[in-house]
This record gives C-alpha cells, sequence and structure tokens, in this order.
C-alpha cells in the first residue's frame, strides 16, 4: 500500500532499520537512531542496485516520488540512476571549483608562463589587479552561471567611479578569462562578447613630452641641476640619451652592462615585445653610467631605492623629479624622452625610419623583416645612438640657441 505522510510521520524507531514500501521501487528507511532516509531500488543490465533520494523531512513524499519517476525516465533510457547521481554530484564539485577568480588565477599563471607572449612583471601585476576588481562582484560565482549582465554590472562599479580605461582594460581582461575557460571545456561561450559598446570610452590622454629643440635645451640644464637625490639625478640624466621605457630604465641590473663594448642588453622578461633589446651606448650615456657605477655598482640595479638596494626605484620617482623641476604631467613625463627622441629623430631627415623603430624597441607584426631589420640596422643605430646624445649636449649648451638639424635624405 502507498505510504502517507501521517504513517511516515508517526513511523517509531525499532531496534533494527526496517523498510516502509511505497511505489515503483521507493521505501523510506527507518534507522534505529530515529533517521528516515528515501531509497530507490531499481535493476539495469540484470543487476539490483539502490540510490538514495534524501532525508526525510528535508525530502517529503511528493518529492521523493519526483525523484522517483526522474530515475525511472533515466532508466527508460538506459542511464544508470546512480551513476548519474554521481556525475551529478562531481559537476557540482567541479563548477564550485570553478569560480571565476580562480579561473581567473589559473589564466593569470599561465600568461606568466606563455612562451615569447608571456606578461612582463609589470604587466602581471597590472592585470592581476585589475581582475581583484572583479572578486567582489562575479568572483566567487561558478563561471557557467555567470551572466552577462552579471560582468556588465561588475565592470560599470568601477566605471562609476570615473576609471573609463580601467574598466575598460578590466572588461578585456575579463573576456580574456571566459574564452580561456572555454578553452578548457569550463564554460560554453564567452558572456562578454555582447557587451561591446556598453562602456564610456575614455579619452585618449598622451604622455607629457617637450617635442620642440627650443626647450629641450633648457630641459636639459634643469636636469643637470637637479639638487635631489644623486641616483635620481643621474637617472634623469641618462633617460634622454637612451630613451628606453621607464620600467626598463628603473629595473636596469648592472649584468645587463659591458660598458667596455658600450653596450646595454635588455633581457626578454624586463621589455614589452618580450624579446631581448640590445641598446648601444654613447660616450656620454657610459660616462653618466661610470659616475653611477660608483655609487651602486657594481652588482644589482643600477638606480635602486633610496630605502632599499633590493628594489628598483619607483615609478614615480623621475616623474617626482621633473615635477620638482617645474615640468607638469601635461608638459614632460619620464616616457616623454621616447616621443622626444622619436620626434626629433625622424625629423632630422638622416636617419632610415626602421633605425629609430629598432632603437625604441617598437614591435613588427611581419616576423621575417623585423630578424632582417634587427641585423641590418645596427651599425645605423650606433651612430644614430652617438649623433643623439651629441645634440643634446649642443642643445643644453647652447643657451636656449637651437642648432640646426640637417634635413639629408633618409638612408
Amino acid at each position: 500500500m502507498p505510504l502517507t505522510d501521517v504513517a511516515i510521520r508517526n513511523a517509531k524507531p525499532r531496534e533494527k532499520p526496517y523498510k516502509m514500501g511505497d511505489a515503483l521501487g521507493l521505501f523510506l528507511l527507518v534507522q534505529p537512531t530515529g533517521t528516515k532516509l528515501w531509497r530507490l531500488k531499481y535493476r539495469i543490465h540484470g543487476r539490483e542496485k539502490k540510490v538514495a533520494l534524501g532525508k526525510y523531512p528535508e525530502i517529503g513524499l511528493a518529492d521523493a516520488r519526483n525523484r522517483t519517476r526522474e530515475a525511472r525516465e533515466q532508466l527508460a533510457h538506459g542511464l544508470d540512476p546512480g551513476r548519474e547521481k554521481q556525475k551529478a554530484k562531481l559537476r557540482a564539485q567541479l563548477e564550485a571549483n570553478n569560480t571565476f577568480s580562480e579561473i581567473a588565477r589559473e589564466y593569470c599563471e599561465k600568461r606568466k608562463r606563455d612562451g615569447a607572449k608571456a606578461w612582463s612583471p609589470a604587466t602581471s601585476r597590472r592585470c592581476e589587479y585589475l581582475l581583484s576588481l572583479l572578486s567582489g562582484s562575479i568572483g566567487k560565482l561558478p563561471i557557467t552561471d555567470i551572466e552577462p549582465i552579471d560582468v556588465l554590472e561588475a565592470v560599470r562599479r568601477i566605471e562609476r567611479q570615473g576609471k573609463y580605461e580601467s574598466s575598460r582594460r578590466t572588461m578585456q581582461l575579463a573576456g580574456a578569462v571566459f574564452r580561456y575557460a572555454v578553452a578548457t571545456a569550463r564554460v560554453r561561450s564567452d558572456p562578454t562578447r555582447d557587451l561591446r559598446g556598453a562602456l564610456i570610452t575614455p579619452t585618449v590622454t598622451h604622455y607629457g613630452a617637450i617635442i620642440d629643440p627650443e626647450r629641450v635645451g633648457p630641459l636639459m640644464r634643469a636636469i643637470d641641476e637637479y639638487d635631489g637625490q644623486p641616483i635620481t639625478r643621474l637617472a634623469l640624466q641618462l633617460a634622454p640619451h637612451v630613451f628606453v621605457r621607464p620600467g626598463e630604465l628603473r629595473h636596469a641590473e648592472w649584468q645587463e652592462f659591458d660598458l667596455d663594448g658600450a653596450l646595454w642588453t635588455i633581457p626578454a622578461d624586463k621589455t614589452k615585445m618580450r624579446k631581448d633589446h640590445r641598446v648601444p651606448l654613447s660616450r656620454q650615456s657610459i660616462a653618466i653610467l661610470e659616475e653611477t657605477y660608483a655609487l651602486t655598482g657594481p652588482k644589482g640595479y643600477v638606480f635602486p631605492s633610496i630605502r632599499t638596494r633590493k628594489r628598483p626605484m619607483s615609478d614615480n620617482t623621475i616623474n617626482a623629479a621633473l615635477r620638482r623641476l617645474g615640468y607638469s604631467t601635461h608638459e614632460m613625463t619620464a616616457h616623454g624622452f621616447r616621443a622626444m627622441a622619436s620626434t626629433l629623430l625622424n625629423e632630422c631627415g638622416k636617419w632610415h625610419p626602421d633605425a629609430i623603430e629598432r632603437a625604441l624597441a617598437h614591435g613588427d607584426a611581419d616576423k621575417v623583416r623585423a630578424a632582417y631589420h634587427r641585423g641590418a640596422h645596427w651599425d645605423e643605430r650606433v651612430e644614430m645612438m652617438q649623433w643623439w646624445s651629441d645634440y643634446l649636449v649642443q642643445l643644453r649648451d647652447g643657451g636656449g640657441e637651437v642648432v640646426p638639424i640637417r634635413r639629408g635624405a633618409r638612408r
């Protein structure tokens, strides 16, 4: 006879477990402790098996019967209800572990070791920080449960703070995490693909840079007269001569330099393009480095932090020094030395544009062309770097007078 709620409620424990049958193989197992457990007995492939359906009263009689019907439907399709329950449990555990934050962490670790495309330490820190901004919103959610609206609201929290570039970059990184999850079979699609155009486009701002020869001379004189920390002054003096990226200058180590061979080799893991970058050193650059060597050589960072030589100079040190010299953010920045060199070297007409691009360590989409030009313009780059340092000295010593640049045909 089928069970009733009254009969189940009134069932008392006995010395040994006993069963109360319902229908279709469903029964209630009453334990000596008073615990009441739903079980389903079925046969598949000639074998009798049982599967647990839950505990009474958490699972009522109606729910137990519904679960029995679902199990019988699985049997009708040749599926084992016990095995399907195990698979569902494993999927639930997997989804619980596959939260957005966990997959984001896995993705970041992959990108750090991604061969020639590996992130630099600075890029890793920035990307990990931006992704951490999502930890309080979608970070703990299983990645399969995240909808486009969830990502949009999470990123708009950043946007509402006026951080338009950060919100845009965070959206891009979230998309990269979802695509990684697709590639590793954790989710079916990237929900950010339908969110293009949803965020405010930030206004593009360029690094402050002096590109007028008439203003370069006063800048160089101001740098020479800088009365702050000697190491900061030396970094400021070297920056315009080598015009590398500020992070490459700050993280420079003495082992990278061959002063006798007039060469600085920046290792791939410190460069934006993830390739070794060779910088020819002019006589002026070597003189600055020799002065620096007396203070910080022969090992470790060339321009260490004033607090500890185990860390490089702060990323704001040079910019702060420029502010101290009276140059605003819109006038000149540490990165602006690159724009200054690029503009004036191109305008002078003496050097092949590819030689300038190689000196700036800009990437080339054509790998064959890139490999050719790295070698073909080396001698020209050596000559160009000495010419550039000489030109900076002329502007510095010109007392405001602009030394004419010959505009001959490019090589």
